[in-house]
């Protein structure tokens, strides 16, 4: 392959192509983008449709709120569908290709939106990097919900702060701005345990309330001839409980199962979901070793 210039892809640094997970934004990367940059890395934080400064935050959802106005507030991201996100991540890397290599990383639910377009076009992508994401194998991602290695997961992190009906709403809403106590327990608990309530508070006024229903189907899963030529790594988070860790490797194993000629390359980090995030010094190092020029 070659990059911009006739010049060869091994000697030209990637782009990494960060892509977030449910309820966050291209914000939750400043802080990696930081030490990457510092390191000498280029990089592009992405919003999926229905994120960022394209989400819906209703005057409901201000001090002092408005319970009843937040459930029935509309919202943006409804409708919004797996598709409308591969497309708009596709978008971003034809144009980041342009520019020699891409490093693809998933964290969280971003991995099912990351591993559909490296089924639609893996020819745009030079490696995929999962952070605790999804890389659905042999289930549909909502499946694994009821699978033993979810079993130590609390549903009850999201359920405690969950605004309306899902189906009604046409959406998820969750209040991340609520001063229930015993909700935001659940939720730092959940994601951030080993973090300090500062840290904790600071990301959760990162997050939007609303996120999009669609998973994708079967069609969506891992795709041994497109997703499976990539090269990959999966970058398994030790402590995180609400992608626990033994669902992480189940996801490794069948990964490799489908592909057994190109397994992943493993990775591990302290911490829980969101402290690679928050303490990012350390997988930053670990992905500019994947990008380190070969040639």
């Amino acid at each position: 392959m070659t990059g911009p210039a006739g010049r060869s892809d091994q000697t030209v640094q990637p782009t990494f192509v960060l892509v977030h997970g449910a309820f966050a934004n291209s914000f939750s990367f400043a802080p990696l983008q930081a030490e990457l940059g510092l390191l000498g890395h280029r990089s592009v934080a992405v919003d999926l449709p229905g994120h960022g400064f394209g989400a819906t935050y209703t005057y409901a959802y201000q001090a002092p709120q408005d319970p009843e106005g937040l459930v029935g507030a509309l919202g943006v991201i409804k409708g919004v569908t797996l598709a409308d996100n591969v497309a708009h991540l596709i978008g971003v890397l034809e144009r980041a290709r342009a520019n020699g290599p891409v490093v693809l990383v998933a964290h969280s639910r971003g991995g099912i939106t990351v591993t559909a377009a490296a089924n639609a076009r893996p020819d745009l992508i030079d490696r995929l990097v999962y952070v605790s994401a999804w890389a659905p194998v042999r289930l549909e991602a909502g499946q694994y919900y009821a699978e033993p290695e979810m079993a130590t997961a609390d549903p009850a992190s999201l359920a405690l702060a969950l605004v309306g009906n899902p189906a009604e709403l046409g959406l998820l809403r969750v209040n991340f701005r609520t001063a229930d106590p015993q909700a935001l327990a659940a939720l730092k608990a959940a994601f951030l345990a080993d973090g300090t309530d500062d840290e904790f508070l600071v990301f959760l006024n990162t997050l939007q309330p609303d996120e999009n229903l669609d998973t994708g189907t079967a069609a969506d899963r891992a795709q041994a001839e497109t997703w499976g030529r990539i090269p990959k790594t999966y970058v398994r988070l030790a402590d995180d409980v609400s992608m626990p860790l033994a669902l992480q490797d189940r996801l490794i194993r069948e990964g490799d199962a489908l592909t057994p000629d190109n397994p992943y390359d493993v990775r591990t980090l302290p911490g829980s979901h969101l402290k690679w995030l928050v303490d990012p010094a350390p997988a930053a190092r670990v992905l500019g070793e994947l990008a380190a020029p070969t040639g």
